[in-house]
């Protein structure tokens, strides 16, 4: 079976006009409306269905993971926190917990607990992105206005926090970078209370609509063998069965006191639909988890969030491995020193390029048309797989 390559736009080859049968191989990205960013997907196609997909990464690679070893201790938080820019909280903590294990070091309670909290809250605003734009990949437009009002309400009181929005660069070695704003555990509250009151509105105006659970209900299936061959982690692991999450598995930060509040959303489909509801059902048990930081945080004795550090900070020889579960899954910083200020070796486990690798189990044998109902539920975020 020869194959036929086809562009799209100017210059394109027409299959119809080669005599014989061939198989088609169509390029979608790496500039698509369907990729999510700069991913490129070869797909194989025999008609309108596909016979084999690869994804072709790299567009957007960085080098962070070079960068590590020329940056201290301080400086790599920064390159840390972007490369899941919708993340960027959770992204520093496995940077910060993999060298406060490293120095022995035990942080403040009130840094726990308020690490905790940012944590969670990251969580829900992660989830929320991907809440209203898969629906808007499939041709509903509401969901986002919807789930952009409620990203916002959290937004304020992060970027008041911690004065960013996007990358807030809050987390330092030994705690946070300062104390909170007075009356912020209130603000907190009242945001997390009106996101809540929005939840529903995504149960009927997505799960609730009869286009929406056609286009995902039965599509997709990722089996529980692939997800763990693959290594794929997170909710959409979850969703097909595969019933692990570090937060209750192997506890870190305050998580370990939250047990009775932490809900593991799990489904057996594994499925577009089963992958969204598990979503739609973490971030509604985030927002509880958040409650309960906030109740502990109000019964906390005043106190200090961070520790006093030397003016050069130098991690000593060795080496360890800090895993966090990430919005997306399980983000991993394997860090090696040589006792400089500097990592001599910083390893990432980023969730989404263990996820997307799925994708050639997943397209082969469904049609075109299902592509992109399948790409969006990966929900990934390209630069956590360029890196």
């Amino acid at each position: 079976m020869r194959e036929t390559t086809v562009g799209v736009g100017a210059g394109a080859e027409a299959a119809s006009s080669l005599s014989g049968a061939t198989d088609m191989v169509l390029n979608i990205g790496p500039q698509h409306p369907a990729t999510h960013g700069v991913l490129r997907l070869r797909l194989v196609l025999d008609g309108e269905r596909i016979v084999s997909a690869e994804p072709v990464i790299g567009y957007m690679h960085r080098g962070a993971e070079k960068l590590f070893e020329a940056r201290d201790y301080r400086q790599i938080i920064m390159l840390a926190n972007r490369h899941d820019w919708l993340s960027a909280f959770s992204n520093e903590l496995g940077v910060v917990l993999a060298v406060e294990r490293m120095l022995g070091m035990e942080v403040p309670e009130r840094a726990v607990w308020t690490r905790t909290l940012l944590a969670e809250l990251n969580r829900v605003l992660n989830h929320l992105m991907f809440i209203g734009s898969y629906p808007l990949e499939l041709g509903g437009i509401t969901p986002v206005f919807y789930a952009f009002t409620a990203r916002e309400e959290l937004q304020h009181v992060l970027e008041e926090a911690s004065g960013g929005r996007m990358h807030y660069m809050f987390n330092r070695v030994g705690g946070l970078k300062e104390d909170l704003p007075a009356g912020w555990l209130g603000r907190v509250r009242a945001a997390v209370a009106a996101v809540r009151a929005q939840l529903p509105v995504y149960q009927d105006l997505v799960l609730g609509n009869e286009i929406f659970r056609a286009r995902t209900a039965g599509v997709g299936v990722l089996s529980a063998e692939h997800a763990q061959a693959y290594g794929v982690t997170g909710p959409i692991a979850r969703a097909s069965g595969v019933d692990f999450d570090l937060r209750r598995d192997e506890p870190y930060l305050a998580y370990g006191e939250l047990q009775d509040v932490l809900a593991v959303a799990v489904r057996e489909e594994g499925d577009c639909l089963a992958r969204f509801e598990c979503l739609l059902e973490q971030a509604a048990n985030s927002l509880d988890l958040a409650d309960a930081c906030l109740d502990r945080l109000a019964g906390l004795a005043p106190g200090p969030v961070n520790l006093r550090l030397p003016k050069v900070l130098k991690a000593p020889e060795g080496e360890t491995y800090a895993w966090t579960e990430n919005p997306l899954g399980v983000n991993g910083y394997y860090l090696v020193s040589r006792g400089d200020k500097t990592p001599w070796r910083l390893k990432l486990r980023s969730a989404s390029f263990n996820n997307i690798q799925a994708l050639t189990e997943l397209l082969p044998g469904t049609l075109v048309a299902d592509m992109v109902a399948i790409l969006g539920s990966m929900f990934f975020v390209v630069g956590d797989i360029d890196k």
